[in-house]
C-alpha cells in the first residue's frame, strides 16, 4: 500500500518524512517546499498563502488543484476525497490538523462522518508529537499501542454503547457508565479491544507534553 503524507494549515512542528507520496494542503504546500519535501500534489483554495508563495507553489508542485473558497468541502475533506479517488487503498497520515482554528480541528477529528470518507476512516491517522487519531467503523476491533503514546482515549460518534476489554479500565454491562469521551486509559501489555454496535469510534493515543 502507498503511505501518502498529507500536510494541512495547523501546528506542523512535527513531522516525518517516511511517505511515498507529499500533498500540500493550502498553506501545508508552501510548508512543504520550505522543508526541501516533495510536492506531489497541492490542493486548496490557497487563501492563506501570498500571492508570491502561491506562485512559487504554482511553479514547483507536481500536480495542483485549485479549488473556489466557497466550496462544501474543507480543504482537508477535499484532499482525502482526490487521494482516495486515485487510490482506494491509499494509508494517510495528516500532519497539522490540530492547533489554529478550533472548528478546523473539530472538522479534522470528524472526518469520517463525511459519507464520501466512511468507508477509507480505518485508512486516515491525524498525528501530532503528543497525539495519534485513528478510526474504526461498527463491529469490535483490536488496538495495538503506538510506541511512545502513554495514554488511550476512546469516542463514538453517535449514542451507541462503547464495549472496551484488555485495557486498564475496562467497560462492560456490568460496570457501564455513558460519557462522550472515555479519557485517559491505558494499555496494560496487550492489545485492547474496542466494540460498538453502529456509528464509528475514535481511537486517540497521547502523552503529555514534558
Amino acid at each position: 500500500m502507498t503511505k501518502y503524507a498529507l500536510f494541512a494549515g495547523g501546528d506542523l512542528q512535527f513531522f516525518t518524512r517516511d511517505f511515498d507520496y507529499f500533498v500540500g494542503i493550502d498553506r501545508g504546500s508552501f510548508f512543504l517546499l520550505e522543508n526541501k519535501l516533495p510536492l506531489d500534489l497541492a490542493i486548496g483554495d490557497f487563501d492563506s498563502v501570498s500571492e508570491q508563495e502561491f506562485s512559487n507553489i504554482k511553479k514547483k508542485a507536481k500536480k495542483i488543484i485549485t479549488a473556489p473558497a466557497e466550496k462544501d468541502d474543507t480543504d482537508t475533506e477535499l484532499a482525502l476525497k482526490t487521494i482516495f479517488a486515485m487510490d482506494a487503498s491509499a494509508e494517510v497520515t495528516i500532519f497539522g490538523a490540530f492547533g489554529g482554528r478550533l472548528d478546523h480541528l473539530m472538522s479534522n477529528i470528524f472526518l469520517p462522518s463525511d459519507p464520501d470518507l466512511t468507508p477509507y476512516m480505518s485508512q486516515i491517522v491525524l498525528r501530532d508529537s503528543q497525539n495519534h487519531i485513528q478510526y474504526r467503523q461498527k463491529g469490535s476491533h483490536l488496538i495495538e499501542q503506538v510506541e511512545g503514546m502513554a495514554y488511550v482515549s476512546f469516542m463514538t460518534d453517535g449514542q451507541a454503547d462503547l464495549r472496551i476489554r484488555h485495557a486498564k479500565y475496562d467497560l462492560s454491562s456490568q460496570n457501564f457508565f455513558k460519557k462522550k469521551v472515555y479519557s485517559s486509559n491505558e494499555f496494560i501489555g496487550q492489545a485492547i479491544e474496542v466494540a460498538v454496535d453502529s456509528g464509528y469510534i475514535v481511537i486517540i493515543q497521547s502523552k503529555d507534553g514534558r
